[in-house]
């Protein structure tokens, strides 16, 4: 059988990183070089692969649109000359990124998985080997046809992860999504469908900076902090509020809400919890945010929302449009 052959594009983060006097730097070359070298890569079971190192590499707390643009655009002029793509990256902003790939690519019929490490290559007991390692095998083997994000033995959709543990080896999380796959003695495909290939062309969305806020409520924040939060210029604004979507009740702090959608900022609802999803009909504190306008998150992450946003606002839709699909499972990202 004819081996499959990986893309890897290196965009930067802990995997690749050497130990300086300055702590932790990336260095050019060096993933690339110890890759190749390591025999456990080039096994006969293994997909054939190349890898291509961003210049400059990326630290991920760097991470914007821009560079979501560019991965994007990469994959797709690398598309038809392989069989599936690893995405390495920084563990810090990885979610966001996984995401935003989630939601511009359009056809996407091979894999594309995101992953890195908490310890680089470089270091004894890098977990960057294991990770890299299934990564690519899954892509070759297990195909399915979308973002994903893996790490720790654990194949997650890409806009259902989120960073869960600052230095540990389960450094992501699904909290309201199984595992697409996991890794153990075998794998085992969970939520994740094996895909056939279909000959389809693969489109990207273009996606650009937008101003979107982020307000994470607590108990006795001021009208003053909202109002300093909910500016005239924000287009989209994420409320992180209590339970399943609960707010105060102060008539001055839904009237800003109220007046914030009536002129058309877009207002979405994420729970502050980890796990479950909005339901703002269940009490009156929630239900007076659906009365402002306020729309339901249900249990997307964070991540999900912000760059669903980003998305959406890039390409000029209607307001009513933006709205219907902030609630619309686009992309497996959402449960309604």
């Amino acid at each position: 059988m004819k081996r499959k052959k990986i893309y890897i594009a290196y965009t930067g983060g802990t995997i690749g990183m050497k130990q300086s006097s300055r702590g932790y730097v990336p260095v050019a070359g060096y993933l690339t070089e110890t890759v190749k070298n390591n025999a456990e890569f080039t096994r006969e079971e293994m997909p054939l692969f190349d890898i291509h190192e961003y210049c400059p590499l990326i630290d991920s707390s760097d991470m914007s649109p821009h560079h979501w643009q560019q991965i994007a655009d990469d994959i797709k002029s690398k598309y038809d000359q392989y069989d599936g793509f690893v995405v390495l990256h920084g563990t810090d902003t990885m979610a966001y990124t996984a995401s935003a790939l989630s939601f511009m690519f359009e056809n996407l019929t091979k894999p594309v998985i995101v992953t890195g490490s908490q310890i680089p290559l470089s270091q004894l007991r890098s977990d960057g080997q294991v990770n890299l390692l299934n990564a690519m095998y899954l892509a070759a083997n297990y195909p399915i046809a979308e973002v994903s994000l893996f790490f720790n033995n654990q194949l997650f959709r890409g806009n259902r992860a989120t960073k869960a543990h600052a230095d540990g080896f389960n450094a992501f999380a699904s909290p309201n999504l199984s595992p697409l796959a996991q890794s153990g003695i075998n794998i085992q495909l969970i939520e994740g469908k094996l895909s056939p290939y279909v000959e389809q062309s693969l489109q990207v969305t273009p996606i650009k900076s937008q101003k979107i806020a982020i307000l994470y409520l607590y108990p006795g924040i001021s009208v003053d902090m909202v109002k300093s939060v909910i500016t005239e210029d924000v287009k989209g604004l994420i409320l992180l509020s209590f339970g399943v979507g609960n707010a105060p009740q102060q008539p001055e702090f839904l009237e800003i809400l109220k007046s914030a959608t009536d002129k058309g900022t877009v207002i979405v609802n994420l729970t502050q919890c980890i796990q479950g999803q909005v339901n703002m009909g269940g009490y009156a504190t929630g239900n007076a945010l659906l009365n402002c306008g306020v729309l339901s998150g249900y249990d997307m992450t964070l991540e999900a929302c912000l760059t669903k946003l980003h998305y959406l606002f890039s390409q000029n839709l209607e307001l009513e449009t933006v709205r219907h699909l902030m609630q619309d499972n686009m992309r497996g990202e959402l449960t309604r």
